[in-house]
């Protein structure tokens, strides 16, 4: 019996669902498509997308589920929700940020936040800067604070000589 996941993320494209299925499941690691869904002649009238045409992609990036719906121009994404990549080493941030800034928004870089080229919101966080952030000692996180708000990309030996001082 196959579990399902209690909440899946559900991601609005016009009309662009698979190839940005395809993008995401190239980048991370341990990701697949898991299915396609098409429009059928039922709900034309609301959905206006031709019979056989991409409606719904499932797919999983290591391991967490999404799904992609092809659901025209009505709705855009923007930075009121983002997805969070934690990062162990620069190498993964580094990774990641070339790899999904590659043609998105580069206005919209900044504090480790991107914006793809879909318009998918990512905030990709080394797993340090929390502990520096909320760190007791109040200078130290301030400066690790102060540090990461120059950044677009975050440097992880950046924040560190900041936070020691």
């Amino acid at each position: 019996m196959q579990i399902v996941q209690k909440i899946t993320p559900c991601l609005w494209f016009d009309d662009q669902a698979e190839e940005a299925a395809k993008f995401y499941t190239a980048v991370f690691k341990n990701s697949k498509i898991t299915s396609i869904a098409r429009y059928g002649e039922a709900g034309r009238e609301v959905h206006g997308k031709p019979a056989g045409s991409i409606m719904v992609v499932a797919f999983e990036l290591d391991g967490q589920s999404f799904t992609a719906l092809n659901g025209g121009p009505t709705f855009k994404f923007n930075e009121a929700i983002s997805l969070q990549i934690n990062c162990e080493t620069q190498e993964e941030v580094d990774y990641y940020w070339e790899k999904l800034s590659e043609g998105g928004d580069e206005k919209a870089q900044q504090c480790g936040w991107l914006k793809d080229k879909y318009g998918v919101s990512w905030q990709v966080v080394p797993t340090v800067l929390p502990e520096m952030v909320d760190n007791p000692d109040s200078e130290k996180s301030q400066r690790a604070m102060s540090a990461m708000l120059q950044m677009k990309k975050i440097d992880i030996a950046g924040l560190k000589r900041a936070f020691a001082g």
